[in-house]
C-alpha cells in the first residue's frame, strides 16, 4: 500500500518514511502543504499521515481542501502532544485519527494499521484469502498446507494489495499507483515480472491474467 507523509521536520520526516518502509509501505515524503495538497489530490494513495504544522500552507488548511473537494482519503494528523485545540480542531476538519509529538513508532503503525482495516471495513487483524494467510509484522505469506514463504518487499506489497481485493480486476496501473514509490520504475513489465514470481510462491492458480485488463486474485475472493 502507498502512503503520503507530509512532515516538514528534517529529521523526523525521513526516519518516519524509513519505519513505515521497513513495515511494508511505498511512502512519499512532502515537506510543505502546498505541495502535500496537490500530492494528495494527483497521486493514488491508501492513506496521509499529515503534519498540522507546515509551510507554505497548514495541515488544516490542506485537510479543509481535500474534504470539500469530497476526498475521502483517511488522514492521521499529527499534532503537538499537549494542543488538544489542534487535534480538536484537525477532528472536525474531517481527520480520522491523530497523534501526538513525540510519539512511538508501534503507536503511529498500529493506528495507521486500525485505520486502513475500517477503511478496507475488515475487522480482523490478519488477511485471509483463498486458503493464503499473510503475515504482515514479518511480511510472510502462511500457505494453505501450512508452509511459510518469505517475500521481498515489492513481492509483500503487491500480494498485501492483492488480497485486500480478491476477485476484483486490477489493472497494472492501478498496482503500481499503490505499491510503488512517486519516483519508482513503474514499467508494466515490471509488475508481470513480480507476478510471476508470486505464482510461483504461492501457486499459479490464484492469480488470474486478463489479457489486456489485469489480473483477478483468488477468483471469486472465497
Amino acid at each position: 500500500m502507498r502512503l503520503l507523509l507530509v512532515e516538514d521536520d528534517p529529521v523526523l520526516g525521513p526516519r518516519v518514511r524509513q519505519d513505515l518502509r521497513r513495515a511494508g509501505y511505498a511512502v512519499d515524503l512532502v515537506d510543505n502543504g502546498i505541495d502535500g495538497q496537490f500530492q494528495g489530490e494527483e497521486s493514488a494513495y491508501d492513506a496521509v499521515i499529515l503534519d498540522l504544522g507546515l509551510p507554505g500552507r497548514s495541515g488544516l488548511e490542506v485537510l479543509q481542501n481535500w474534504r470539500r473537494a469530497g476526498s475521502r482519503l483517511p488522514v492521521i494528523v499529527l499534532t503537538a502532544r499537549d494542543a488538544w485545540h489542534e487535534r480538536v480542531d484537525g477532528l472536525k476538519a474531517g481527520a480520522d485519527d491523530y497523534l501526538g509529538k513525540p510519539f512511538h513508532q508501534e503507536e503511529l503503525l498500529a493506528r495507521l494499521d486500525a485505520l486502513l482495516r475500517r477503511a478496507q471495513e475488515r475487522s480482523e487483524p490478519q488477511l485471509f484469502v483463498a486458503g493464503l494467510s499473510l503475515d504482515e509484522d514479518s511480511q510472510r505469506v502462511i500457505l494453505a498446507d501450512g508452509e511459510v514463504v518469505e517475500l521481498t518487499g515489492t513481492e509483500f506489497r503487491l500480494l498485501r494489495y492483492m488480497m485486500i481485493h480478491p476477485g476484483i480486476l486490477l489493472s497494472k496501473s492501478r498496482l503500481t499507483e499503490h505499491v510503488y514509490e512517486g519516483d519508482a520504475d513503474r514499467d508494466s513489465n515490471v509488475i508481470e515480472a513480480y507476478i510471476k514470481r508470486l505464482r510461483q510462491k504461492v501457486g499459479t492458480s490464484l492469480i488470474e491474467t486478463r489479457r489486456g485488463q489485469g489480473y483477478i486474485f483468488g477468483g471469486d475472493g472465497t
